[in-house]
Formats: C-alpha cells, structure tokens, sequence
C-alpha cells in the first residue's frame, strides 16, 4: 500500500430535488422536497404510489444521441453525472496513462425500466421486436462499462452489489485502487432508477416501503421509506496529483470498514457499531472528533431503533449531530451512499448541516441529536456516512477536510 491520501476533486448529482450539485444542495438546504407521487405510470394499482421521482432530466445533450436508445435511464443518469463530476473537477482523463483511469460503480436494480420495455415488446409483439440492446442494458454492470467506453479509460474497473451499502463500498474499493498504486484516479458512486412497474414490484415485497406516502425515519410516525432514483458520481485522485495539477479538493475519503449482521432471531447483536469504529479508526479519529453523522435513516422502527442504538453506543447520548438529508429524496439504494457523501463535503465547505423537514417526535429513547426544521451552522472538518444494505450489509466511511 501507497498509504497516499485519497481525496474528492469532483461531483456530479442526480437527485429527486435538485439536477446538478449545487441544485441538490440549495433544495437540501431549504429544505424542498422530492417526494412526490408517482408519475411515470398509474400507481393507483400499487400499494405504494410515491417516491422521489427525477422529473426534469433530459439525457440530451449531455448524454451522445446515439447512446440514448442504447441504454436504460440509469445509465443515462449515470452518464450525466459522470460528465457533470469531470466538468467539475476540471479533468480530462486523457491526460493520463489509459490504463492509470478506472470506473468503480454500485448499482442495485439494474436497467429495470428498459428490461420492462424489452419484455412487454416480447410479449405483445414477438421476438422480432425486442432491442438487440435489451443484452446488456437490463445489467447492474453496465454503467461500469459505459463510462469506461465513454471516457476511454481502461483502468481496471468494476461494479459491487450491496442495495444501499453498495455505494460506499463502492468508493471504498475505488480508494483501495488508488492507495496501491493500481489506479491514479477514479470514476466512482452509485446510481439507481427503479420507478417503473416492473422495478416497484419488485420492491414491495420487502415490506419496507411506506404504503402511508411518508418517509419519517427517527420519528414515531415512520412506517417505511419511500423509494426514489438518481445518485451521485464522485471523481477521486490521488492527493499528490490533485495538487500537481492545482485542483479545487472537497475533501478526503479518510477511513472505511464494512460488517455483516448477524442472522434475525440469532439473539447476536447488530455489527453496525463495529463498522463505526472500524471506520474511524482508520481515519485516526475518536468518536468525539467526529462533527455530523449521516444516518441510514431506515425509516421503520425497528431499523431506526437499531441504528439509533449503534449511534448512541460509539457517541453517547445525543453526542453528535445526526443528519438525514435522504428524508427529502427518498432511499436511493445504491445512490444513496455516494449523495450523502456528496452533501457531507458540501457540509464541510459550507459549515452548515441541512434539516430534515419535518417536526415528528424523535422517541426519547433514541438519545440521538436529529437536526430538524432549520439547518444547523457548525464548523464541520470530520463526517460519518452510514449506509445499510437489506440482508445485513453495515458500510460505514469517513470523509473529512483535506
């Protein structure tokens, strides 16, 4: 291992409030919604008829025509926030080594939009009509493989699947590539787009979704979340280029761990606070040090009981501020982890927490600091993330001040 600092030099957002960084972050600040009803089909048919829908996305012209009927919506939003992260960066990544550039991504659902398209045509209209493309766009590896073409990098590149912990893990393995030395730089994040028919069947049967049209994680009116799509595409550098070159820095990815629950009805407890510690240890901090925790923000009970208790056990009562600006855009699955780390370094550029919107009553026995109705200034050098995947997956990462 390099041991060389890894640090953020661009973003790219796509976000039920807000197209574009600084967009999503105004609307996080004021604290504007993306929760809304369903729109792109009927929901009337489903048991859950909201979630945080991006309404005004346009793949043209920053995604290339001829790629447009190639890919699904995910990959299209992945595209636009790659292009939008470089631009942002200020980077061409032809000014390196092809093989000094790789992509990591996360993705969950996969081209679920464009695979119910192809389908429908089987069924309807017969084999003949079904898009030649329909082979690989339905895949949760195609964005992966898109920017890697797009860009012409040829670093080595790759995608992880852990639902909402993917999108760290995600970066975090970006990071590793970086710190041995494979890679100089990184295309990174997640991105998901699982609002058609065919995607919100598929996620009704975990039981997790709100069928009431709210998401009020930390509260005792939560009853599930709402999904939504869109994401967050990050370029990493190796800190020693990044200052050869005079790059603006947001910050750096500074300690990470990843742990597995142990199986419901075991009677072992959650491996969520070992994630924590695992990743603060990495960055050097102690649990005091740490000025914002981005929550997980689960929105049922159980799982808010359960992440609040982890928080609590590392921080103490109510011993660190807790943030949880997905409650304005719905769990993004994949997306989620990288959008939270975007919106921590902004935290960090801007010396300011954003609210969650609402005014439930966070139980008592939570004993955690929910920042709530109005943003919170403070000055901000060290953030928490913490993502959970269903099934058990704990991610937890580090972003601090370069």
């Amino acid at each position: 291992m390099s041991g060389g600092a890894t640090v953020v030099t661009g973003l790219g957002v796509v976000a039920p409030n807000g197209l574009g960084l600084e967009a999503y972050w105004q609307a996080t600040l004021a604290g504007r919604t993306g929760l809304r009803r369903l729109t792109r089909f009927d929901p009337d048919r489903y048991p859950v008829r909201h979630g945080g829908e991006v309404l005004d996305f346009a793949p043209r012209p920053v995604v290339p025509g001829r790629l447009v009927p190639q890919t699904d919506r995910v990959t299209q939003f992945s595209l636009a926030a790659t292009a939008w992260a470089l631009e942002d960066a200020v980077f061409d990544p032809g000014a390196l080594g092809v093989y000094d550039v790789g992509v990591v991504t996360s993705n969950a659902c996969g081209g679920y939009e464009f695979g119910h398209r192809e389908l429908r045509k089987l069924w309807s209209e017969g084999p003949h009509r079904v898009s030649p493309y329909q082979s690989f766009a339905w895949f949760y590896a195609v964005n992966t493989g898109q920017l890697s073409l797009r860009h012409d990098v040829r670093g080595h590149s790759s995608v992880l699947v852990t639902e909402q912990a993917g999108g760290l893990d995600a970066l975090n393995h970006a990071r590793r590539l970086l710190r041995n030395g494979t890679l100089k730089a990184a295309i990174t994040g997640g991105m998901e787009a699982p609002l058609c028919p065919w995607g919100l069947t598929g996620q009704i049967p975990t039981g997790r979704l709100s069928r009431e049209g709210a998401y009020l994680p930390f509260t005792r009116g939560a009853s599930g979340y709402l999904p939504g799509e869109g994401g967050a595409m990050l370029l990493l550098e190796e800190a020693g280029l990044a200052r050869e070159r005079g790059a603006r820095v947001y910050g750096e990815l500074a300690g990470y761990a990843a742990t597995f629950d142990p199986a419901p009805g075991t009677g072992r407890p959650s491996a969520l606070p070992r994630a924590i510690l695992g990743a603060l240890a990495e960055a050097g901090l102690e649990p005091a040090d740490v000025d914002v925790v981005l929550a997980d923000a689960g929105g049922l009970p159980e799982l808010d009981a359960a992440e609040a208790e982890a928080v609590r056990a590392v921080f103490g009562p109510r011993g660190v501020p807790v943030a949880a600006p997905k409650s304005l855009t719905g769990r993004l699955y994949s997306g989620g982890g990288p959008l939270d780390v975007a919106a921590a370094l902004l935290m960090i550029r801007d010396g300011v927490v954003p609210a969650v919107p609402y005014g439930g009553e966070v139980p008592e026995e939570y004993g955690i600091d929910l920042v709530a109705g109005t943003p919170r200034r403070l000055p901000v050098r060290n953030t928490l993330v913490i993502a959970r995947g269903n099934g058990g997956f704990n991610s937890a990462l580090v972003a601090r001040a370069a």
